[in-house]
Parts: C-alpha cells; sequence; structure tokens
C-alpha cells in the first residue's frame, strides 16, 4: 500500500475540478499523458486515492500520487493549471 500522499493544496484542486465536471489533460510522473473528464476521487486500499476520469464513456483511475501536472481545458475555468 502507497502511503504516500499530496498537499492539502493540490488536493483541493484535484476536488474542485470533479466538483465542476472539468475537462482535464493529465500528465503524470512517467510522462504518459491522458484526458477526461474529472468524476470523483475514490480511496482504494491497493492504490491509496484515485481521480476518477471519464475518457468518451471509458473510467480510468489515476492515483494522486502520480501527477506531475493537471490542465483544464474547460473554458473559464476557476484555474487553468496545477504542478504537482
Amino acid at each position: 500500500m502507497n502511503h504516500d500522499a499530496i498537499s492539502c493544496e493540490l488536493h483541493d484542486f484535484v476536488e474542485v475540478a470533479c466538483m465542476y465536471g472539468y475537462q482535464l489533460k493529465l500528465t503524470l510522473k512517467d510522462s504518459q499523458t491522458m484526458e477526461g473528464k474529472a468524476i470523483d476521487i475514490i480511496c482504494s486500499t491497493n492504490t491509496g486515492e484515485c481521480l476518477v476520469i471519464d475518457n468518451q464513456g471509458t473510467k480510468q483511475q489515476i492515483e494522486l500520487t502520480k501527477l506531475a501536472k493537471m490542465e483544464v481545458t474547460t473554458p473559464n475555468s476557476k484555474f487553468k493549471e496545477v504542478i504537482f
């Protein structure tokens, strides 16, 4: 089990993205990118906290500790980019 966590401030940005259903472009620490609509944050005993995104009907879970950058592509969003 991964006991690492992101800061509360960064967690708040992820929560806001889910609350507003923002379209996101995510860059992971391994340089992989993915896009989708922020749906929820879930907690798993195996992976820890994960962001759930919906990419054209396919739901994906991304561990919060693996995020490097979160870009919001939704127009008029509360924020545009967060670096983890």
